[in-house]
């Protein structure tokens, strides 16, 4: 069974390897890994900020993380991180994390969740009921543009 929890800052260390891991599933090459480093980073700094959520299984292994920060005062909130170890992807963790971070949420009355996709998870995040509403610029990747999504939060 899986369980959502609050990230704890001594889970920094084993989330950032877990969001590398999730990443290069895709085939990415080690020169992209490098430069995505900082961006699939969980520092116990941002965990104690609040707004981390973990996934877990029966035996406590972490099975993914995610995460999301304010943008406006307006109740928009970033999703910053939602990555899923790689031999866990398809079997609803994603969904759930997803799930989880939205009730998060509403309890600060956000209004919306903005999505920079990778573009291997854009099918993902439209099947949780993202509309894709334009492009954004990579902050890792000079040049690469992003499916840029957004998520109605009621």
């Amino acid at each position: 069974m899986i369980s959502i929890r609050a990230a704890r800052p001594e889970d920094a260390d084993t989330l950032s390897a877990l969001c590398h891991r999730s990443k290069a599933h895709w085939g990415y090459d080690a020169e992209f890994m490098r430069a995505s480093k900082a961006a699939l980073t969980i520092t116990a700094d941002r965990i104690a900020q609040g707004r981390a959520l973990v996934a877990v299984d029966d035996d406590g292994k972490l099975l993914g993380v995610a995460t999301a920060t304010p943008l406006t005062a307006q109740g928009d909130f970033d999703l910053g991180h939602l990555f899923v170890e790689p031999d866990a992807i398809g079997t609803g963790v994603g969904e759930k994390l997803f799930a989880a971070i939205v009730v998060l949420l509403k309890r600060e009355r956000a209004r919306r969740l903005v999505i920079e996709a990778d573009p291997n998870a854009r099918a993902f995040y439209e099947r949780m009921g993202a509309v894709h509403v334009g492009e954004a610029p990579s902050d890792s990747i000079p040049g690469r543009m992003l499916p840029l999504l957004a998520f109605a939060i009621s």
